[in-house]
């Protein structure tokens, strides 16, 4: 084969494709050129977006030789055509690109139709019921699927120099179906605001290539709008107007002239708010804490509904009942939450906060109370359960979604059935969930919240339980002496040590072999991510099962500040997947770069109020389905499945973000800590993750990132306008 510098074009049947990045679409395959043998295959590598075994690609490019893999075609440019050969058409259905028809069923469909198998699929698809196995609602479902195929190669060869990515493509003919490409065209911006996944750089890109001016009204507005959703990313509810003015022009490269007009008229369309001169806010942010204030002052000055109690002899029942005394503090607590209608406790590990929802429970439950127990993740409100003896359940969950009209069941006009709400874990509480929670609250039931300040804000925009101690009005019992004293003591000594820039590392080793079973928290030291890898493996695959039951070591979690690099949680996944579930031995299915298997732990990323998923549920793999590409997840005991197209939702849970961990509590955590995590590294991330762990803490890697971590205090203070409309609303109170 000749070695040809100039420009070639080349035609043949994709037979398999060797490696494909689903991020920039790179791909080597192999390809059979038309009129050769069928073993007789060509490598190609180049962008090729969207295409899958059997189509019959027409390619222009270069030869080259690889020093190691010899003549390749290197692809510039390219179009494809589907198959036309029962050959081709076998190897484009068997690759699983339509849902309900792998290879089985590709076999199948092309021996019984052969080469006018897509003629029929496209507009005869009633036929497909002549095939044995397949009745009228999977012939249903592989005609619909075949469509949004066809709309999906379309958009992807429309997208190819955009590098967006396989699963953004399919979200896109999900939500726009044939009309994708036209609103596209005509609105690239729309993406950034109704596409998940898919920013206002992306879209500008788009914009900038359909030839649409740098200074049109579409696009200041969406630059605007990205401007004020990339600070509610940050956690912020609001922002200075004078500096997103200047964001703005710097972002899009205009001046403040050509932003004015354009700002002045979404102000008075009401797309975004000026609630006061020197500050703007998204609608949605703006109603949420308005909302907020006015509820908690309703729940603030309506009469409560409680039974009788004569507080102070209720605690000694307690007291008595539990078999201890409690402190001035605490007994306090107590008195205060039985006496307002809304307070707060808040405190870190071992202060005693659980032994006082104990009390609050024990007390109610006695004077038959109409109690709830919720908490803003599955794990949080499962832990309160077993503490308090009560039931318990998530925020969502508590709630009730309501698909039909998308939004929650119980609501202001149709609250919850309640006379004491407690709310753990509250610091996790978001703008958007302490909103709903709150406006479904009754007037004459008390509300309790109970969280740690210290620890990681909310994910979501808002700092509710920080804004709600701040107001001052609200009674707040704060908790710092450290009651715990046995099982978990050196896990609340080394969290407060944290808070306090001590050091602290329990006890610090050489190796994985020198830990020991008793020790609470260990430091094991490794030089390189390499060895701290390796390290984390043994603890995992070595010693913990040598120490501990099956369930507390498949419990146990991995909590690292990053995603990427060697000691990130990608990296970790892959090498904790390997180690404890490796493939060839269960059903398996690769979408993008991860592989899924039977028995893989996984998290939901993002809130799906239709399957009743959350962001940070953990569920494990039960069934894959390969043939009709679906995943089914156990969450709580209670099955989910997902199409291949909605896998974005979850990710391997091996090991996850220290984020991701809010809420939850594990019998064992491992946090690697490496000076190459150093832009993430400060304290209430190291105190997070340490107070994450219950019964062991063993933190792997670099004592120097350790004291990176403790030293370094980052302003985590968020811009919010709760505090105003907190005041606003006690003062139009007072003004009658």
């Amino acid at each position: 084969m000749s070695q040809a510098a100039t420009q070639s074009s080349l035609t043949g049947v994709l037979e398999k494709i060797v490696f494909s990045n689903e991020e920039n679409h790179f791909l080597i395959g192999q390809l059979t050129p038309e009129a050769t043998p069928r073993t007789d295959t060509i490598t190609i590598s180049g962008t090729l977006p969207g295409v899958q075994c059997g189509e019959t690609l027409e390619l222009m490019g270069k030869w080259k030789k690889h020093p190691k893999f010899g003549d390749q075609f290197q692809v510039e440019s390219f179009q494809s055509k589907l198959p036309a050969s029962a050959h081709g058409i076998r190897k484009y259905l068997g690759s699983g690109l339509i849902p309900g028809i792998g290879k089985t069923y590709a076999n199948k469909i092309v021996d019984h139709f052969g080469a006018d198998t897509l003629e029929v699929i496209s507009s005869k698809s009633g036929r497909l019921k002549e095939i044995p196995g397949i009745g009228a609602q999977r012939a249903k479902s592989i005609k619909q699927a075949w469509e949004e195929q066809k709309v999906y190669r379309d958009v992807m060869i429309f997208l190819q120099t955009h590098n967006i990515t396989n699963a953004r493509c399919i979200r896109l003919v999900k939500k726009y179906g044939d009309r994708t490409i036209t609103v596209l065209k005509s609105n690239p911006f729309i993406l950034a605001k109704e596409v998940e996944g898919i920013g206002f750089l992306t879209a500008d890109k788009i914009a900038h290539n359909l030839g649409i001016p740098s200074n049109s009204e579409k696009r200041i507005r969406a630059g605007i709008n990205h401007i004020l959703q990339t600070a509610s990313e940050e956690g912020h509810t609001c922002v200075d107007k004078k500096q997103m003015i200047e964001s703005t022009c710097e972002l899009l490269e205009v001046d403040e002239e050509t932003i004015s007009p354009h700002l002045k008229s979404m102000l008075d369309d009401r797309e975004i708010c000026n609630p006061i001169d020197d500050w703007i806010q998204l609608p949605f942010l703006e109603r949420q804490e308005k909302a907020i204030a006015e509820s908690i002052h309703i729940i603030h000055r309506s009469p409560s509904k409680l039974p009788p109690i004569k507080k102070e002899i209720a605690v000694d029942w307690f007291e008595e009942k539990a078999g201890f005394s409690l402190a001035p503090a605490q007994r306090e607590a107590i008195l205060q939450a039985l006496t307002h209608k809304v307070s707060i406790i808040t405190g870190g590990p071992g202060t005693g906060k659980t032994t006082l929802l104990r009390g609050i429970v024990s007390i109610l439950k006695a004077k038959k109370v109409r109690l709830v127990l919720a908490s803003p993740t599955g794990r949080a409100s499962k832990r309160l359960a077993e503490a308090t003896g009560g039931y318990a359940q998530t925020i969502h969950r508590l709630l009730g979604y309501d698909p039909a009209s998308g939004g929650f069941i119980h609501r202001d006009s149709k609250p919850l059935r309640a006379d004491f709400i407690v709310v753990d874990e509250a610091s996790m509480l978001d703008t958007y969930l302490a909103h709903s929670l709150f406006r479904a609250i009754p007037p004459e039931a008390h509300l309790l919240l109970v969280g740690d300040t210290d620890q990681l804000p909310s994910v979501g925009a808002g700092s509710v339980l920080n804004d709600l101690i701040r107001s001052s009005w609200v009674p707040v019992t704060r908790l710092s002496f450290i009651y715990r004293q046995s099982k978990g003591s050196d896990i609340s000594a080394v969290a407060h040590g944290i808070l306090e820039n001590q050091i602290r590392t329990g006890r610090l080793v050489d190796s994985w072999e020198s830990v020991e079973k008793d020790d609470e928290v260990a430091f094991i030291k490794t030089d390189d991510p390499e060895s701290m890898v390796e390290a984390i493996l043994s603890l995992i695959t070595k010693a913990l099962p040598r120490w501990f039951s099956s369930e507390m070591v498949a419990d146990t979690q991995i909590l690292a500040p990053l995603h990427k690099g060697s000691a990130g949680t990608q990296n970790l996944n892959q090498v904790i997947q390997e180690a404890c579930n490796p493939g060839g031995r269960k059903p398996e299915i690769r979408i993008g770069f991860t592989t899924y298997r039977v028995g893989d732990r996984v998290m939901q990323t993002r809130n799906n109020y239709d399957k009743l998923v959350f962001n940070g549920d953990i569920g494990i793999v039960r069934k894959i389905d390969s043939e009709n590409g679906t995943i089914e997840v156990e969450f709580d005991e209670r099955p989910v499945v997902y199409e291949r197209s909605e896998a974005h939702e979850f990710q391997l849970a091996y090991a996850i973000s220290i984020h991701k961990s809010q809420g939850s509590e594990y019998p064992v955590t491992i946090i690697p800590i490496m000076k190459q995590h150093f832009i993430m590294l400060d304290r209430n991330l190291i105190y997070t993750a340490v107070t994450r762990g219950k019964q062991r803490v063993y933190l792997v890697g670099q004592t120097d990132a350790l004291a990176i971590a403790v030293r370094n205090q980052k302003n985590r203070d968020r811009v919010t306008f709760l505090p105003h409309w907190l005041k606003e609303e006690n003062q139009r109170l007072l003004n009658g």
